[in-house]
């Protein structure tokens, strides 16, 4: 069977094996930097009458950029300072038609710090699985400030601009089951 634009109402959970929460980050002011988290989970509560809600949670310290030296410094207090704040959270609090996308309004917190986020979401559509019924797709975008959330290093470089840029761009493609 192919895919489909019928979201059954329900709950459908995140397959982490099948998506991928990743960032894009400027580097030197010249290159960009790609990095994911690993660790994740959430939630898409779909009810009878169309609307929605999700929610998902991110451990921090399960970033990898594929590089073990930045890593380690993305998990310490000048970034995302794991120890202290171990996740990462967004709830939705609104559902949006614009053109032929979704926009999904919530709130994300980074560091202990939230603020209101807008993702650009496109539904690829649901598919019947493969025996453990209904599987949806999606993928989305979205601009942040990174000082909006208390990320504030810049190891500015001698003859100006910094190391890392401000607004990152948070890619996602996920995938979500229907539980029954």
């Amino acid at each position: 069977m192919s895919t489909n634009n019928a979201l059954t109402p329900g709950k459908w959970i995140i397959d982490p094996a099948h998506s991928t929460l990743g960032f894009v980050a400027r580097h030197l002011m010249v290159s960009k930097v790609r990095g994911r988290f690993t660790d994740f989970s959430g939630t898409l509560i779909v009810n009878e009458d169309g609307s929605a809600h999700a929610e998902a949670e991110i451990r921090v310290d399960s970033v990898t950029t594929d590089n073990d030296q930045r890593d380690a410094h993305l998990r310490t207090a000048d970034f995302f300072h794991a120890e202290q704040f171990p996740t990462a959270t967004f709830k939705s609090t609104g559902f949006r038609v614009v053109g032929d996308d979704f926009v999904v309004d919530g709130d994300f917190t980074i560091r202990g710090v939230t603020k209101p986020v807008s993702l650009t979401v496109e539904f690829l559509g649901v598919n019947p699985g493969m025996g453990a019924g209904p599987v949806a797709g999606f993928e989305a975008k979205t601009v942040i400030s990174r000082r909006d959330f208390d990320i504030t290093i810049d190891m500015p470089l001698p003859d100006g601009g910094t190391v890392i840029g401000d607004k990152i761009t948070l890619d996602l493609e996920v995938e979500v089951g229907l539980q029954g």
